[in-house]
């Protein structure tokens, strides 16, 4: 299997509601490498506070979007997974951006997150080489 570094983003300032989704993602995205981002599923952490980038957009967050878009401009693979929900709609941005090349959208359960990283992980390409060093735009 190959060795990713993977940069996962998601909601801190709009809320911290998904925490426990966030843990669950981030366990099982260590299955596949080095999770750049953990502290986004920290409960600690609060409101005030060739990689891939994995995204939960449930929660709408304007940091999240700017990520998403600087992932966009560096050319990065990028999933977004979204929890379907009668209250919470997907952003638009987020639906048209899907390209099936380097962004994917994926609506998911949070009994099927191990089994969408795996289609995700094993349809694209691992990076050959890798100059972004994201600690550069994150000090942790």
């Amino acid at each position: 299997m190959s060795f990713f570094k993977i940069y996962f983003c998601g909601s801190i300032r709009a809320g911290r509601d998904d925490v426990g989704v966030y843990q669950k993602i981030v366990d099982e995205l260590k299955k596949y490498g080095e999770v750049l981002t953990p502290h986004v599923a920290d409960p600690s952490v609060t409101a005030v506070g060739g990689e891939v980038i994995v995204a939960e957009v449930t929660q709408p967050s304007l940091g999240v979007g700017y990520e998403l878009g600087r992932g966009v401009e560096m050319k990065k693979k990028i999933l977004c997974m979204y929890r379907p929900q009668p209250d919470k709609k997907l952003s638009a941005m987020i639906a048209g951006a899907k390209d099936g090349n380097n962004f994917y959208v994926e609506n998911y359960k949070e009994e099927n997150i191990a089994a969408v990283f795996e289609t995700f992980f094993k349809n694209i390409s691992p990076p050959t080489v890798s100059r972004l060093d994201w600690s550069d735009y994150y000090p942790m």
